[in-house]
């Protein structure tokens, strides 16, 4: 009889603990903390360091005469209009660009405007869509 009871208190601890939050609330029970399963952001593996170093992961790194937000009226605006370029407002676009190459991509590349890493390099540099400006 004790075995029994025992198992019947180890079932019914189960069936509490596998409630949800809204199950609880119901009851007038506080909700529970959330459960820790993944690791910790610091603890997680870097392969590479982020950010900066002039490199791009969507393509090549370009040279932009300059680089414009959509949607404000501007130059950039009109150039899209006549392209039939249909781009979200906010979106930064390069005017002007030509690849970097590779024998100048690294540190010491000389880009007198603006070198951008963008996503849309199909314009053959007359306008280039979402850059980012890198920082060397």
């Amino acid at each position: 009889m004790r075995f029994a009871s025992v198992l019947a208190l180890a079932v019914a601890a189960t069936v509490v603990s596998a409630e949800t939050n809204a199950e609880r609330m119901v009851r007038g029970l506080p909700p529970m903390a959330p459960a820790r399963r993944a690791t910790p952001v610091e603890g997680a593996k870097r392969s590479a360091p982020s950010g900066g170093g002039g490199q791009c992961n969507t393509g090549s790194t370009q040279c932009c005469d300059s680089v414009t937000k959509s949607g404000y009226g501007t130059p950039l605006d009109d150039l899209l209009s006549l392209m039939s370029i249909d781009v979200p407002n906010d979106t930064p676009c390069g005017q002007n660009c030509s690849p970097i190459s590779a024998f100048g991509g690294g540190k010491g590349a000389n880009c007198n405007q603006q070198p951008v890493c963008c996503e849309d390099n199909s314009y053959n540099g007359l306008v280039n869509i979402g850059c980012s400006p890198i920082n060397w």
